[in-house]
């Protein structure tokens, strides 16, 4: 307890700086998600304090970020769509999905793979968080220039048509679970027509006008229109946020410029009366706990989005773990990742729990703790104090901010997020990874973030397994002892020797990327062969199906009256070879040596025998 303490000043200084550096962009976050500011606010309050508490990197700082809110964004589209956009009975659904989330975190941390994020290839990180950034940018090109869909007249009508065919579908769903018959009473079907309201279909066409308008192929869409109808005062508002944010920078950083912009710009359009459009109102008091997770929790209605859940488990883990590094970069210190993968895991559990959004370790905010004094996890309890401070006594003037202040914000934070590292370094790097890098960017912003994610794993592994089974292919050729480059233990063999004996040299794992090229070994040997000598020290690893290439060979150097010895053969492919019973079945231990020179003595004292054919696997 008294190490927590030992830092208070600094914590505090640390925590109350990091904690007003993510007002603005918890709150942008929020009205972003389409779950309203108040859910981002919510968020960043339980998971800095909770994954502080709990978490293993002492000085990080956690709420939303841009990729959670980004695939947060595609959750809360998709069942928003599944309940014709009645946000009271989706949002059950939408919370009990981050809950999910936050618990494949906390699984992940308990059972320790927090060490395996590492291994996600670089490629596809760069082409998600470039994606992210993209999608970031052009879904705010709406709010930027003032357009709302629901306020497009015009546009709403075209879809009344459609609402009211909908509608009508609803009608007749109905009546099939209670079990009427339509053609038979058709007459209650035209009652219940009559009693719909032109509120209803109204209210219909404008969720139909928004679906059609969302995402970037929806924004794509409706961009014609918003240029027609572009609101002067909503873009000058959200460029002096912008232009605050990178100018304010120039004069110092001791205090951020995201939360001078929104101070200054919002103060400005409040006190002079112009017209603009305002956030949500934030709920007055403590955050309520959404009891309907559990109360109107339906497996079928939530299986279809498991997926979404193990995804944004899994991009937080990655997010929070590289702030991590960050963090241990400035500090000078070592974090624990599985410990942070519970603590951010139990953050978003309880955050979910009151309606906020997911999140992960937040670089900027972390930076900006350990600059301003941060040593100990207290400094991000104090972070999540602050927002609940400003939440509980500041809420109703929150609701003052323009909306396009927060889209602002979120044009610097889209711009930020984006890897220009890798984007200028597209011309140096293998072909390979350019390609992968490229398919996850354009998957992600036109067709499925998590799909894309996939596909670029899987073309990654698949061009990483092509290239080792290359270099493998170069470095283990099968040619006689006096053609190959011979090993150090191999320069002082007799010619008789050399006429005799075949070598293979296996550089490298023997995996399913290889197999192929490794069962052409026996055809490669010549008939007049007597021997072939499989050296495998350099061969740390042996998968199933290089298990199964290898008994192949073996089996067929076993038709053609060749003998096959094995040199240096490692723990785990010894292992695997005699679970299976490929030794002794195949090839006897006792031709089987820890080292060459061993061999070369067998053969010595074996040429007769060998000579024969005696030898070849029939006796010791």
């Amino acid at each position: 307890m008294k190490s927590f303490f030992s830092h208070l000043k600094g914590d505090a200084f640390g925590g109350i700086t990091a904690g007003i550096v993510a007002l603005p962009l918890a709150l942008a976050f929020g009205l972003s998600s389409g779950l309203g500011p108040s859910a981002g606010l919510y968020g960043a309050i339980f998971l800095s304090i909770l994954a502080a508490f709990f978490g293993g990197t002492p000085t990080q700082i956690s709420g939303p970020t841009a990729p959670m809110t980004a695939v947060s964004m595609v959750v809360i589209a998709g069942i928003l769509a599944a309940h014709d956009g009645q946000l009271d009975q989706a949002l059950p659904y939408i919370l009990t999905v981050f809950l999910l989330a936050g618990l494949i975190q906390i699984v992940l941390g308990a059972f320790g793979f927090g060490k395996y994020i590492k291994y996600i290839p670089y490629p596809v990180v760069s082409g998600f968080m470039t994606a992210i950034g993209v999608i970031i940018l052009i879904t705010q090109l709406q709010p930027l220039m003032g357009y709302e869909v629901a306020e497009d007249q015009a546009y709403v009508t075209s879809f009344i048509p459609e609402a009211e065919e909908l509608l009508l579908e609803k009608i007749l769903k109905q009546e099939s679970q209670e079990g009427i018959l339509v053609l038979e009473d058709f007459h209650q079907t035209i009652e219940r027509a009559e009693q719909i309201s032109p509120e209803q279909i109204q209210d219909e066409a404008v969720f139909l006008a928004k679906k059609s308008a969302s995402g970037v192929l929806g924004t794509f869409r409706i961009i014609p229109r918003a240029f027609q109808q572009l609101n002067g005062t909503e873009l000058l508002l959200a460029l002096l946020t912008i232009g605050i944010i990178y100018g304010f920078k120039r004069i110092t950083k001791a205090v951020p410029s995201t939360l001078v912009a929104l101070v200054v710009v919002s103060a400005g359009a409040f006190f002079s009366g112009i017209d603009y459009r305002p956030i949500p109102t934030i709920p007055e008091g403590f955050p309520r706990l959404n009891t309907d997770i559990f109360s109107q929790f339906q497996w079928l209605q939530v299986l279809p989005y498991l997926g979404m859940a193990v995804t944004l488990a899994l991009l937080g883990a990655i997010d929070s773990l590289m702030t991590s590094i960050v963090a241990d970069n400035l500090t000078k210190t070592k974090h624990q990742p599985n410990k942070e993968l519970v603590g951010q895991g139990i953050g978003n559990s309880v955050a979910a729990l009151f309606g906020g959004i997911p999140g992960a370790g937040a670089t900027i905010r972390t930076v900006v703790n350990i600059h301003s004094g941060g040593k100990t996890r207290l400094s991000g309890m104090i972070a999540g104090g602050v927002l609940l401070l400003i939440l509980l006594v500041l809420g109703p003037l929150t609701s003052n901010i323009p909306a396009a202040v927060l889209a602002g914000i979120l044009v610097t934070v889209g711009i930020g997020v984006m890897d220009f590292k890798g984007l200028r370094a597209l011309p140096k790097i293998p072909k390979e990874e350019v390609l992968v890098m490229l398919i996850v960017l354009v998957l992600s912003v036109l067709w499925n973030l998590v799909y894309a994610v996939g596909v670029g794993l899987i073309l990654a592994s698949i061009f990483f397994m092509k290239q080792m089974g290359d270099l493998t292919q170069k470095s283990s050729l099968v040619l006689p002892v006096k053609s190959e480059k011979a090993w150090a233990d191999e320069k002082d063999l007799s010619v008789e020797f050399l006429e005799q004996v075949f070598i293979k040299h296996i550089n490298g794992p023997l995996f399913f990327g290889y197999t192929a090229e490794f069962l052409s070994l026996s055809k490669q040997i010549p008939d007049h062969a007597q021997l072939v000598i499989i050296r495998m020290s350099r061969m740390p690893y042996m998968d199933q199906s290089g298990l199964y290439a290898l008994e192949d060979v073996l089996i067929d150097l076993k038709q053609k009256e060749i003998l096959p010895l094995l040199v240096g053969v490692q723990p785990q492919p010894q292992y695997l070879m005699r679970s299976v019973g490929l030794i002794n079945k195949l090839i006897p231990e006792h031709h089987i040596f820890k080292t060459f020179s061993e061999s070369r003595q067998w053969i010595r004292d074996h040429q007769n025998r060998i000579a024969s054919g005696i030898e070849n696997g029939q006796t010791g």
